[in-house]
């Protein structure tokens, strides 16, 4: 689509789809860019989660300076590198140092917290320390991160004013042994999100990859909503965003192929576990879903929930158990004005 200044209206998924689908291609000008960034006076951070990736974390941060060097002297597009370690074990930590970084413990920021639980709280911990008018966040593990990752993700926030909010949008290809399958990746995306978003979040519908890493908003908008941990992070923000500015502010943009780690079948079903329970979380908030509990205990006993799989394996059949735990960590800017 052109880029245009629609006005925000109310939207279905069929016509924000058709006004709020763009191309990276539209912002490879990465002079024009960085003009319309400077002229508006806005920063950017670019937030790191980090977990043993010291194989892929280096060469994503040169890919961000080397933007940063494309763009006119003395207007990067990135002005703030940040990786937030999840106690990596396999040099994570010095690579992105190396490599030009700030880089925090996740456990150690907003410590009186407790220790981070997962991806999600880093996210959030992140934002007592990002600067950026504008909070960027992207995964660490990508094996092929690209420019365009970058400029094209930032290009619809900084050039159409009325948008808020930037996802990603890809083709996941899939190798399973010599066999690659284009579009075979984003199984969570694919059998749980996008199910659960046509039947109770419609609107969200036109998003390609609801779960992509790579996604921005002003930093305002990220601190005025909660942020759930783990792998129910990607989901809860979402929903969250809908509900605060509406579809209208919101876009994807179009990053062509991506390939991320792939994960093991019973690993994506502890994430698809998550992903359902944020959109119950959601769900039960706004009175839409009745759980069969005690009204009167507060909800921070069931932030635990033990999850069930059973398998066959080799030795017979066996029912295993994980306890998965759901936080729901308070707006930033609530946190930030109490301390």
């Amino acid at each position: 689509m052109s880029i245009d200044e629609r006005a925000i209206k109310p939207m279905d998924a069929a016509e924000w789809f058709r006004h709020r689908s763009y191309d990276h291609a539209q912002f490879s000008d990465l002079e024009d860019l960085a003009r319309r960034k400077c002229e508006q006076n806005l920063t950017v951070s670019l937030v790191l989660p980090c977990r043993n990736v010291a194989d892929t974390v280096g060469g994503i941060i040169d890919e961000i300076q080397a933007v940063n060097e494309r763009a006119p002297l003395g207007a990067p597009l990135v002005d703030q590198i940040l990786a937030v370690d999840a106690d990596s074990e396999d040099g994570t930590v010095d690579v992105a140092i190396r490599h030009g970084a700030e880089v925090y413990s996740e456990n150690e920021l907003l410590s009186h917290y407790g220790g981070a639980h997962g991806k999600g709280d880093a996210m959030w911990r992140s934002l007592s320390v990002a600067r950026g008018d504008l909070v960027m966040y992207a995964d660490a593990d990508t094996k092929n991160f690209e420019p365009q990752f970058i400029y094209g993700t930032l290009g619809p926030i900084i050039k159409v004013p009325q948008i808020r909010y930037v996802k990603a949008a890809y083709r996941r290809p899939f190798k399973n042994h010599e066999t690659l399958e284009q579009d075979g990746g984003g199984r969570v995306t694919e059998l749980s999100t996008k199910p659960l978003f046509n039947l109770f979040y419609p609107e969200l519908t036109g998003f390609v990859q609801p779960l992509a890493g790579e996604f921005v908003a002003d930093r305002e908008l990220f601190n005025s909503i909660p942020f759930l941990t783990g792998y129910a992070v990607e989901t809860g923000i979402m929903i969250d965003v809908l509900k605060k500015v509406g579809l209208g502010a919101m876009a994807q943009v179009d990053l062509g192929t991506r390939q991320n780690r792939h994960q093991h079948l019973r690993d994506l079903s502890r994430m698809s576990y998550a992903v359902l329970r944020a959109v119950a979380r959601r769900m039960r908030q706004e009175g839409r879903l009745q759980t069969v509990r005690d009204p009167s205990l507060p909800d921070t006993l069931f932030q635990f929930s033990d999850y069930l799989h059973a398998v066959a394996t080799p030795d017979g059949l066996k029912l295993q158990e994980h306890v998965e735990e759901l936080v729901e960590r308070p707006p930033m800017a609530e946190v930030l004005r109490v301390s």
